[in-house]
């Protein structure tokens, strides 16, 4: 019994790192993003992409600081423009996100348009 007990729990284990490695954790976390920029308004087809760009290329503790953006945001209101956005992000005081943020903004919206 216990051998049995074993044996399942190392196969769940390698499943849920094979999971992992074959982007698993990057599909989830793409698509919460994308609902969340779609909840925003901004296009699905952007947000799709958005949502797959941010994910490869921001890190977990980079798209939490982003979500507490989003709070602050909400306290104020949402942006009424671009400049008004660009100057929220600049509160997250880290210069890859907004550089990541910025650019697939601009790629998604040219290749989604």
């Amino acid at each position: 019994m216990r051998k049995t007990v074993i044996i399942l729990v190392v196969l769940a284990l390698v499943g849920i790192g094979l999971w992992g490695y074959f982007g698993g954790f990057e599909r989830v976390t793409a698509a919460r993003i994308e609902s969340a920029l779609v909840e925003r308004g901004v296009p699905q087809p952007v947000a799709a992409c958005m949502g797959t760009r941010l994910s490869e290329r921001l890190t977990i503790g980079q798209l939490r600081e982003l979500e507490r953006m989003r709070v602050r945001e909400k306290e104020a209101g949402l942006p009424t423009s671009t400049v008004e956005f660009l100057e929220r992000l600049r509160t997250v005081e880290d210069a890859e996100i907004i550089e990541v943020v910025g650019s697939s903004a601009a790629i998604c919206a040219f290749s989604a348009g």
